[in-house]
């Protein structure tokens, strides 16, 4: 059975992993055979939710974690910017928890992801198959000895040095492809972007960061909550030539 979504009016929301046991909440337990129903379900105490079949996003969400993720605010940032499609591939390094390769593989044609710890990539294969994604390959290798791809759309680097991997990504882009490099320190950005300006196969595009800020909207009182989520990294674009 697929797993579930529950949400209520006031945006309470929970991810049913598990169809086949009782989901008990602060608002009360579901009973099993609730989740075959579709519309409206309630809990034991009376409280209503609406039951739906979970999305792609409503599961991405629920990833496991270790290594800090790229939030969905930046990879919507990469995609926008880059224009990834149903047609394209990608190379992805490192690959971490794999939020950015697992949500980008379901957008474009292929993923493939580089990882050299193996604790991550058991993260990754279990993000993977929690997904049900079956366009992403994951490769215990590192990208700055060499990507054995070619004629790739797009290159993202979540990498310490990416500046290292520009012999690599020349060899993996094609011509008008673009190279997105992700760091949370500004020497980071300075050091990658100074090497690229100086490689005649690379045009720099821009470096740009996302803050988002979420509102509290209840009635009149309207106003910005207190937790904002702040600086996480800076987005380099980059195009190869």
């Amino acid at each position: 059975m697929a797993k579930k979504f529950l949400i209520n009016t006031g945006g309470n929301k929970f991810l049913i992993k598990d169809t086949a046991k009782d989901f008990h909440t602060k608002f009360g337990f579901f009973k099993k055979g609730d989740f075959k129903s579709k519309g409206k379900i309630k809990t034991n105490t009376g409280k209503e939710f609406s039951v739906f079949d979970a999305g792609f996003i409503d599961l991405h969400r629920k990833i496991k974690r270790d290594a800090q993720i790229i939030p969905l605010k930046d990879i919507g940032l990469i995609v926008s910017e880059t224009g990834v499609n149903p047609k394209s591939k990608v190379v992805d390094a490192g690959s971490g928890s794999g939020a950015l390769a697992c949500f980008l593989a379901n957008i474009v044609k292929e993923v493939v992801t580089y990882e050299i710890r193996e604790d991550f990539i058991k993260i990754v294969e279990y993000n993977i198959k929690f997904l049900g994604l079956k366009n992403v390959k994951i490769k215990n290798k590192n990208i700055y000895e060499g990507i054995d791809e070619k004629n790739v759309d797009l290159v993202a680097l979540d990498l310490p040095e990416p500046w290292r991997a520009l012999s690599s990504v020349k060899k993996a882009l094609k011509v008008g492809g673009f190279l997105v490099s992700y760091s949370p320190s500004i020497p980071q950005v300075m050091d990658f972007v100074d090497k690229v300006r100086k490689n005649k196969n690379f045009a720099y595009i821009k470096t740009s960061e996302i803050i988002e800020r979420e509102w509290e909207v209840e009635g009149r009182k309207v106003r910005p909550r207190s937790q904002a989520i702040g600086h996480s990294g800076f987005l380099s674009f980059v195009r190869r030539i």
